[in-house]
């Protein structure tokens, strides 16, 4: 499979150029719709999409199939995944498909690629067009042939009679025409029991591109004439600016200093002698006294942003509470962590004519598109953003300041400028996971049903916080809190601490009745997707011989989110006289309907599983009146190759529903089936995230 890196392209060709050059072909529409956007963490709002159409596809003269979407790849693999999702309705090889992604001069608009919306939304979108352009293509081959288009057959990129005598190739139909065809309803998709294509282990399109250095991220875009710029930052969150000298960083040759309000930044012929110039600035901050680590949730829960409201309620937690055999209430906490990206944000801006192409990571080109409109007071038509596949983003790339930055600095040196962020710009200017407080009160009978639940959680956020557990009373609520710190998305949003809340209450209650933990889940849940997992982790994982001692304590989690269901076992080993914790082996169980690809999908799901070991023992920002304090990755940890335990995957694969999203809800289950084989071992029931902040060792 190939596919033309968007970065090659001439920023000055617009989607209508870009279609004369494809030439002669067929151009498949689907009817305009609205789409509701809502990014993780914000209300919805109407979007109208463009008129002239919502997604499409373009099929060369020479049989080449060109799909286009505002869906952006970040690793997740979505350039592979959609691409079968289209070969597989379409009826072509896999290899004859080009995806052209995140590119706003090229692509319908797009709310972003969050939330595990791809699969379960534009894949669908997609396979629709590609039916509708494999059904027009059949009957534009029957009445070539004056025969009933049923008796037609659509396979290999061609159209064959049933005998197989005849055919023609979709080239060949379409070469010197523009069939156009509206879909205003929904086209039958192929059922995944039929699937040929999709739901194959296919390789990463372009995979040897990015283990050989070929691929050109948005860091190593380059552009005739380009400089590099770096950027004066504050000394602290809501600092003032005092004064500033200037003087010793404009006699750096090839430094050009750049005054625009309170932004100040350098332009220079080479990105060592930016930074030398910026690091060669003398400002003097003014910053005041602000919050730090020390009281923070007792601060989130004293400072609300917005009236609570219960998100559910049914009967009466507190009569159910009061005549309950046993009852748990507890307190849980998280700290704030950084999405610590492989590539930090980098941007290359160019200025052309009045019209402003950026080039940059982001997972929403198009709101960072808006965000360049507004800060230049720019119509549509007068900016372009193209996304390369970037080094990751973990949600923490919605925002365009880099972008900004660039596009600032270049307008001002009148050429071409590239904005990389250091490392620790990137952990101090970017946005963090929030830090929360989860509060609980819990109810159940001595048979282990459960009779009520309530549940507040402050300002972590609302993702996954309804229970999946039957209990007859409930009240969960979420509470906003102003945050001392910048805060958004991140992967999982606030589903990982709400699911490892969950997860700790419920296994301590388990404990309460002398239950296993196990059984006490199974006893309290009706979803069978649910059950399914749970059951699946716990026979790989061999549950019912896992006896914890106090070396070795074994924990089980469940949960689901966006239409995913996980359950999660854990072993770890605690050295009895330093009490260091290690994770030694892993089961995780995934079920998320129809599999698309199960070797990305494995990869989701055991990447996800990684990255939570992060946030579950060690991660966290520590911060102190305006500063962030380990802003660089030798005073931030995450997980490294000796943190990774045995991980065994199970995939559940539903060929009867339809695919949901996988980039998330995989990273909800390792801190809660960590915590409580801890608790196991030792028990010592840790309520705070990370559970071992300090050398991987418990709190005493």
């Amino acid at each position: 499979m190939t596919t033309r890196h968007l970065s090659e392209l001439n920023p000055d060709v617009n989607r209508r150029e870009f279609l004369k050059f494809l030439g002669g072909g067929l151009l498949v529409c689907l009817s305009p719709v609205s789409a509701l956007a809502q990014e993780s963490g914000r209300r919805g709002t109407l979007h109208e999409l463009p008129t002239d159409l919502s997604a499409w596809i373009h099929i060369d003269a020479d049989g080449h199939v060109k799909v286009f979407t505002g869906k952006v790849e970040v690793g997740q693999n979505i350039r592979t995944s959609l691409a079968q999702a289209v070969a597989e309705e379409l009826r072509v090889p896999f290899e004859s498909i080009t995806m052209v992604m995140g590119d706003t001069d090229l692509v319908p608009w797009d709310m972003g690629t969050f939330g595990s919306r791809t699969t379960p939304t534009m894949s669908p979108q997609l396979r629709k067009m590609a039916v509708a352009a494999r059904e027009l293509l059949v009957e534009t081959a029957a009445q070539r042939w004056n025969i009933d288009s049923s008796k037609l057959v659509a396979s290999s990129g061609k159209v064959t009679t049933p005998d197989g005598q005849k055919f023609i190739t979709y080239a060949n139909l379409t070469r010197g025409e523009n069939l156009v065809e509206s879909v205003p309803g929904d086209p039958p998709l192929t059922p995944a029991t039929e699937w040929k294509i999709a739901g194959t282990p296919t390789p990463k399109v372009n995979g040897l591109d990015f283990v050989t250095g070929k691929h050109q991220f948005p860091s190593d875009i380059v552009r005739p004439g380009m400089n590099f710029g770096a950027v004066l930052r504050a000394g602290g969150y809501n600092a003032k600016l005092e004064s500033i000298d200037t003087s010793a960083a404009e006699k750096i040759p090839g430094a050009k200093i750049i005054r625009d309000g309170e932004f100040t930044g350098v332009v220079a012929d080479s990105a060592f002698n930016a930074s030398r110039a910026v690091a060669a600035i003398k400002a003097k901050w003014s910053i005041p006294d602000q919050t730090s680590n020390q009281g923070l949730f007792d601060y989130l829960k004293a400072n609300p942003d917005g009236r609570s409201k219960p998100d559910h309620q049914t009967g009466s937690v507190a009569d159910a509470l009061s005549s309950a055999d046993v009852k748990l209430e507890s307190r849980y906490t998280i700290e704030y962590i950084a999405h610590t990206p492989l590539e930090p944000r980098a941007a290359v801006a160019e200025w052309t004519n009045g019209k402003l192409t950026v080039w940059t990571g982001t997972q929403r080109p198009f709101g960072v598109h808006e965000e360049l409109m507004q800060a230049f007071q720019l119509s549509p038509k007068q900016v372009r953003v193209i996304q390369p596949d970037m080094g990751s983003g973990y949600g923490g790339k919605h925002t365009g300041e880099a972008a900004i930055e660039a596009a600032r600095l270049a307008r001002a040196a009148g050429k071409p400028v590239k904005v990389t962020w250091t490392r620790e710009e990137e952990f101090t200017w970017a946005y963090f996971r929030p830090a929360g407080l989860v509060e609980i009160k819990a109810a159940a009978r001595h048979d282990g049903t459960l009779v009520s639940w309530e549940f507040h959680n402050y300002n972590s956020g609302p993702a996954a916080i309804d229970t999946p557990y039957e209990v007859e009373n409930q009240l969960i609520q979420y509470h906003p809190s102003k945050s001392p710190l910048r805060q958004g998305s991140y992967r999982g949003l606030a589903a990982t601490f709400n699911h490892f809340a969950r997860e700790s209450q419920m296994d301590e209650l388990a404990h309460e009745l002398n239950m296993d933990p196990l059984p006490f889940r199974l006893k309290n849940i009706t979803n069978p997707r649910l059950k399914a997992v749970l059951q699946a982790a716990a026979e790989k994982f061999r549950w019912e011989s896992a006896k914890s001692s106090p070396e070795r304590g074994f924990g089980i989690a469940c949960g689901t989110d966006k239409g995913g269901y996980v359950a999660t076992c854990a072993e770890v080993s605690v050295d009895s006289s330093t009490k260091r914790v290690k994770i030694r082996r892993a089961v995780q169980a995934w079920e998320c309907g129809a599999i698309v690809n199960p070797d990305g999908l494995r990869n989701q799901v055991q990447g996800a599983l990684v990255q939570g070991i992060g946030g579950a023992l060690f991660e966290r920002i520590l911060f102190s009146n305006g500063r962030i304090e380990n802003p660089r990755l030798s005073k931030y940890r995450v997980p490294r190759f000796n943190d990774t335990p045995q991980i065994d995957i199970v995939l559940l694969d539903r060929k009867d529903l339809p695919s949901a999203g996988a980039g998330e809800t995989g990273i909800v289950g390792i801190a809660p089936a960590v915590g409580n084989a801890i608790f196991a071992a030792t028990g010592t029931r840790l309520r705070h995230m990370p559970l071992t902040p300090e050398n991987d060792m418990i709190a005493s």
